[in-house]
């Protein structure tokens, strides 16, 4: 069939694509025969896409006689969070799918991941809200797209290619997809889980495996590292209890982003926790668990506070940056708004940094 090219202002539902269409990436971010959905419009906005390659139909020619008297109208370019929210509706029902026994898809999984990833890419700071757009009831399909994200940023950080850093983000999509065969009687329970329960939610990063084992598309490094994203360096992690030379580099990235989204979100049985807090505490009281490059690497990016910057203190003050401490850049010196008073965190341990201000 002909292939004609057609404006995203005017590309309808249904249309079928005629060639792989890549954006600056090493797999196609669509694949060819695709059926265009809503969600591949939105995905053709986030990369600035403004052609698109179809097959040519008996409609097309009609269009093309009377184009004059048509009047196109331009869809608003959606904001992040409203990709990122149908992202998630997205996976979840991928989800949905595993649980009653579907393979994983993995184009799929690219097509909910890779937009996302591209945006937060070009911003590290998108992925201080990601805990805000969560909530206790959708909880895990949030967690599974915010892991895949945060851990990408982690990736791009600690200098790897960009080819890489989209595996990452997919292994870090897919590494509770696992979760899917656990019984949801245990994975949504709201009380203490017995000890034959978290059992069987210690063998979901098996099953996680099992799902992807078989994915061509997926690098073998991607799938030993969400096998192993609950290993810990120390040996106190799961499945296999594995130590430091046997846990990969990748299965770490995941790891510190799966627990840094984790505690920093609101849960069933846990309030949400500062940012700062959290790479505070995984630096400090869960040191030795985790590879200290990558931990490095999420405190850079989370900590980057230039000269100026306003935030809110664990007490309710508000203050501005004033000096960063590299050694400790967390805690930096705060001249508060209110009284003009400098603040050392550095020396005021029993305060942190809860938000950063965007809008005052």
């Amino acid at each position: 069939m002909e292939t004609i090219h057609v404006p995203i202002s005017e590309l309808g539902v249904g249309k079928v694509i005629s060639e792989d269409i890549f954006a600056n990436t090493q797999y196609p971010i669509i694949f060819k025969d695709t059926m265009i959905s809503y969600v591949h419009l939105q995905v053709f906005h986030a990369f600035n896409i403004f052609n698109v390659p179809v097959y040519k139909s008996e409609n097309d020619l009609r269009v093309e006689k009377n184009e004059s008297d048509v009047e196109v109208t331009i869809e608003e370019i959606p904001t992040f969070r409203k990709i990122y929210n149908h992202s998630v509706e997205q996976f979840k029902k991928e989800f949905k799918n595993w649980e009653a026994g579907a393979k994983v898809d993995i184009a799929k999984a690219r097509t909910i991941i890779l937009p996302l990833v591209e945006l937060v890419l070009e911003d590290r700071t998108i992925i201080f809200d990601l805990n805000e757009y969560s909530n206790p009831k959708d909880y895990l399909y949030h967690h599974c797209v915010a892991t895949g994200l945060i851990a990408s940023v982690i990736a791009q950080k600690l200098g790897y290619d960009r080819g890489t850093t989209i595996q990452v983000a997919i292994g870090g999509l897919l590494a509770d997809c696992g979760m899917a065969k656990v019984h949801p009687r245990i994975r949504d329970k709201k009380t203490p889980l017995t000890e034959q329960e978290y059992d069987e939610i210690y063998k979901h990063p098996i099953y996680s495996y099992n799902m992807v084992k078989d994915l061509t598309i997926l690098k073998e490094t991607m799938k030993e590292a969400i096998f192993q994203h609950h290993e810990r360096l120390n040996g106190s992690g799961y499945p296999k209890n594995e130590k430091i030379a046997n846990i990969s580099i990748f299965a770490q990235i995941i790891a510190v982003a799966d627990v840094f989204h984790a505690m920093t979100c609101e849960r069933v049985y846990r309030t949400k926790q500062s940012s700062f807090k959290v790479i505070e505490m995984i630096n400090e009281s869960e040191f030795g668990k985790f590879d200290i490059k990558v931990v490095r690497a999420l405190i850079d990016i989370v900590a980057d506070l230039p000269i100026g910057t306003i935030v809110e203190l664990s007490n309710l003050e508000r203050g501005e940056v004033m000096f960063v401490n590299k050694f400790a850049p967390t805690r930096p010196l705060i001249k508060l708004i209110h009284s003009g008073e400098i603040f050392d965190l550095g020396k005021n341990r029993s305060f942190y940094i809860s938000r950063i201000i965007t809008n005052l």
